[in-house]
């Protein structure tokens, strides 16, 4: 059976009510279908409308049956579980809600599910994740920039504001980031957003329904078809989800389904954005609530996960996702911030009904000790609490190579600062699945971190290239972007891709649209992604560094028979490296290979090391 439309699908339900019955009506069913033959078997239904939670629900379908229903303080919804054994087929469900006065009937969609062939991957250590903002990406279809009834349309002048780009804008231009190398896509978010012109909504982390796509990027069955076109070139997908907390447009929040569906922002406020407290053994239960329980902001109400209801909307929400999407992975927003029980129900949950799957969390902290802590089984840390989360936002790491690159080296600045950072891996459970990046959408660019030096950039990239983990691209780098324009302080680091909309002047998507510095830089970048692609000793080799001297940074990555070498030379100068003290790895290999300019040198005594690079070598 073909996957169903949800707006399609959603007006068909609606239509069936109205025939039925008169007075009270469904206005919404929530997911709006399932699967048979799912890995979970319990199945919670929102239903929500005019006095429904005073029906009471009948099913009549083989191996469906109801588990339990649950009316709240809102009059106005209706909680039905129910049991989908493996024994039920697929097609309508007959359900029946009844109340003293009235009947309402409507039928519910078992779907059959698809092949799993290309879907749920994962993503791990071989990948390189390129990360973009649809709306900054490009533009394939103007018609759906503004959509009438929604509240913000789209205002190029205005670089707060929607640019317009969208999901067809990125599917046109899927070619540009196969080419770069790149076998991941993570979107930020492409809920719905409905949000009010004044805060601008763009980014998508302000989701006013979690069953929509924004139809300003397009539906949700072209969010579907991208994918499919994703995994056709061999690339993966990773979507960006947000549970701490929802747009203030959210139609929960018209009538909010039980006085604990959000925490009181009158009596909450703000959250004080304090990530290292949850770790913090002598920390307040005062910074711990304002943590959890404050607002990220205004316009983003802060979801209770304490409230069961709410929290098995949540898990499910994301299970019908991934089922419907077939996406490999998900990045988790504001790790930190939702209750730590409930995260890491929900990362137990997701990974038990989809294994091979994997999810990232953002965990903005500034060590390592508070960043292991929200990986699986942390070490030293004897609070009871496991987070069951697989991959961590490598924070520390991004900040060590702004810090030793842009430093006048000494005993402790310089080069040794990302040494030390990656010397305290073993805090962490499994260091190789971190995500590892520059920047990314809420971050200055890693040009700009660096003043701007070209030199700098190049050996930041070749850096994550090569080191462990699991790397992350900001799209543009590759045309090594700074600020071009301002005008929020995201905006100076969310630019526009020129060549995406109608009327640029160039498009960098293609070799003649790009300056020639574009064009040199695309290829640095190409060369050594690709090369990463092949390279086992990346991908699975041990991490084996050697303490730096003179602010030169050298480390191998081993695997069986093979290595990696690079050599990171902050100096001005150039260098003669003597090799003597790398005996224990190169002692097995007799000549080094140059990734970028293939040239080949004979290990000797010493190696010439050019001036601000890092040169990265296999070994042969």
């Amino acid at each position: 059976m073909k996957a169903v439309s949800l707006l399609a699908f959603s007006a068909l339900m609606f239509a069936l009510v109205q025939q039925e019955a008169a007075g009270d009506e469904v206005e919404r069913i929530e997911p709006p279908f399932w699967w048979t033959n799912m890995p979970v078997q319990e199945l919670q239904i929102q239903i929500y409308g005019d006095n429904i939670g005073r029906y009471r629900a009948r099913v009549d379908h083989p191996g469906v049956s109801i588990i339990r229903q649950i009316a709240v303080d809102s009059p106005n919804y209706l909680f039905l579980y129910l049991n989908i054994s493996p024994e039920a087929k697929s097609g309508k469900v007959p359900i029946l809600l009844a109340s003293d006065e009235n009947e309402l009937r409507f039928h519910y969609e078992l779907l059959n599910r698809e092949p799993s062939h290309n879907r749920h991957q994962g993503f791990d250590s071989s990948d390189v994740i390129y990360l973009m903002m649809p709306d900054r990406f490009a533009n394939g279809d103007p018609a759906n920039d503004s959509i009438e009834g929604m509240l913000e349309r789209v205002d190029r002048s205005d670089p707060t504001k929607r640019q317009g780009g969208d999901l067809k804008g990125v599917n046109d231009h899927l070619d540009h980031i196969a080419d770069l190398g790149m076998t991941a896509v993570w979107f930020t978010p492409i809920f719905e957003n409905d949000m009010s012109p004044e805060y601008g909504a763009y980014h998508g982390y302000a989701a006013t329904d979690l069953y929509k796509v924004d139809r300003r990027f397009g539906s949700n069955l072209e969010y579907k078809t991208l994918i499919q076109s994703i995994h056709d070139r061999g690339m993966k997908v990773i979507m960006d989800m947000i549970h701490n907390h929802i747009g203030i447009e959210h139609w929960w929040m018209k009538d909010l389904p039980t006085a604990d569906w959000v925490h009181d922002r009158s009596q909450y406020g703000q959250t004080n954005f304090q990530g290292d407290t949850p770790s913090d053994p002598y920390a307040s239960k005062f910074d711990k609530e304002k943590l959890v329980k404050g607002w990220f902001v205004p316009e983003m109400p802060d979801l209770d996960q304490r409230n069961e209801l709410l929290a098995d909307y949540l898990v499910q929400n994301t299970i019908w996702w991934i089922e419907y999407s077939g996406i490999d992975g998900i990045r988790m927003d504001t790790y930190l911030y939702p209750y730590p029980e409930y995260m890491a129900r929900w990362a137990e949950e997701i990974l038990a009904a989809y294994p091979n799957f994997n999810i990232v969390g953002e965990s903005w902290v500034n060590t390592v000790a508070h960043e292991a802590y929200w990986q699986y089984d942390p070490h030293g840390v004897d609070d009871g609490y496991d987070s069951k989360l697989p991959s961590v936002t490598d924070f520390p790491l991004s900040f060590a190579v702004r810090d030793a690159l842009n430093e006048t080296p000494s005993s402790t600045t310089g080069l040794i600062k990302i040494y030390r950072t990656l010397a305290q891996d073993s805090l962490y459970a499994d260091p190789m699945k971190n995500v590892i990046f520059l920047d990314n959408h809420d971050m200055t660019r890693v040009y700009e971190q660096l003043n701007k030096d070209e030199a700098l950039f190049k050996m930041a990239y070749a850096f994550l290239m090569t080191t462990r983990g699991i790397p992350q691209v900001y799209y543009g780098t590759e045309l090594m972007l700074g600020h071009e324009y301002r005008g929020g302080d995201d905006e100076a680091w969310r630019q526009t891709m020129p060549g995406g909309w109608s009327g640029d002047e160039r498009s960098v998507f293609t070799r003649s649209g790009r300056s020639s510095k574009e064009n040199e830089l695309f290829d640095y970048v190409q060369t050594l992604t690709k090369w990463r692609a092949s390279s086992r000793p990346v991908h699975e080799g041990r991490l084996i560094h050697f303490i730096p001297k003179n602010n030169v940074y050298v480390y191998f990555r081993v695997h069986e028979s093979e290595a990696v070498m690079v050599v990171m030379n902050r100096n001005d100068d150039s260098i003669q490296l003597e090799t003597a003290r790398f005996s224990e790895v190169l002692n097995n290999f007799s000549l080094l290979r140059n990734v970028v300019d293939k040239k080949r040198i004979n290990i000797s005594n010493s190696i010439y090391i050019p001036a601000k690079t890092a040169s990265v070598f296999d070994l042969k």
